[in-house]
């Protein structure tokens, strides 16, 4: 299932026009090894078949599957767990100490992928915050993907999937095992608004929020997409508000509302 030079070039502009990630020319392998299964469900004998389908018509629900298909879903319970630390220890505590707690405390998670890491931040809530009132604070998680939404608002996971970063008396404390299966409590889904977002669309639907995570989402976008963003998230966050990004992710010569915030072994940013 090779993917000629052509169309690697127009799957590169489709997705980029939809999600802003640009795919580097060497990425073609990666695009080959995405796009054959899809390929194959969609009932295509090669991704040169699927490629021709997609150019036949309007944008639909295939482009979607695309696009999607070609964006990273990379997630485990509390990655990197350097930044959980700091959220509970630094964050949280200096947002507090700053107002009254009966305020509530709102969280975004702009890429959550198939929910672990709004979980996560659900469960240090529930731990470590309890003078949180539940129904003033909120914790929101989107995601472009339609299908990585689904799986999140599902919250279901694989013995595998809960044996990355999840500590074992929190798997026994908020997931209860069904089959081959463990399924977080009703009572911890409920803590977490899940929706579709796209970062390069409308930003109008966002409340405010104190605390953003948009971990290892910017090294997939130009410089300019980047500045738009951060941009935004300057309009999003409240004043002293937080913003976590990946390890190789900095808001330096791109946007000047910040300042860096350094904690054991890691960085966030604040909104100066």
């Amino acid at each position: 299932m090779a993917l000629d030079p052509a169309d690697f070039d127009y799957i590169r502009a489709l997705v980029r026009q939809r999600s802003a990630v640009v795919l580097e020319p060497e990425k073609v392998y990666l695009a080959e090894t995405r796009l054959a299964p899809l390929a194959l469900r969609e009932g295509h004998e090669s991704i040169r078949r699927l490629v021709a389908r997609l150019r036949q018509g309007p944008e639909n629900s295939l482009h979607r599957k695309v696009v999607e298909a070609m964006t990273t879903n990379e997630s485990y319970f509390f990655r990197d767990v350097r930044p959980f630390e700091a959220f509970r220890q630094v964050v949280v505590p200096d947002i507090l100490k700053r107002r009254p707690s009966d305020v509530g405390l709102k969280v975004w998670c702009g890429a959550c992928s198939s929910g672990q890491e709004p979980y996560s931040v659900a469960m240090l809530l529930q731990e470590h915050f309890p003078q949180l009132v539940p129904g003033k604070s909120r914790i929101i998680a989107s995601d472009l993907s339609t299908k990585m939404l689904d799986k999140a608002r599902q919250g279901k996971y694989t013995q595998m999937e809960v044996n990355r970063g999840l500590p074992a008396r929190l798997l026994v404390k908020y997931f209860v095992q069904q089959d081959t299966h463990w399924e977080i409590l009703p009572s911890l889904r409920r803590l977490v608004e899940f929706r579709e977002h796209n970062l390069i669309g409308p930003w109008s639907e966002l409340p405010p929020v104190d605390v953003i995570f948009l971990r290892n989402v910017l090294i997939y976008f130009d410089t300019p997409t980047k500045k738009a963003i951060l941009a935004k998230i300057g309009q999003l966050l409240t004043r002293g508000g937080y913003l976590f990004l990946g390890g190789a992710e900095t808001t330096l010569n791109l946007d000047s509302a910040f300042e860096r915030v350094d904690f054991d072994r890691g960085c966030c940013f604040r909104l100066i």
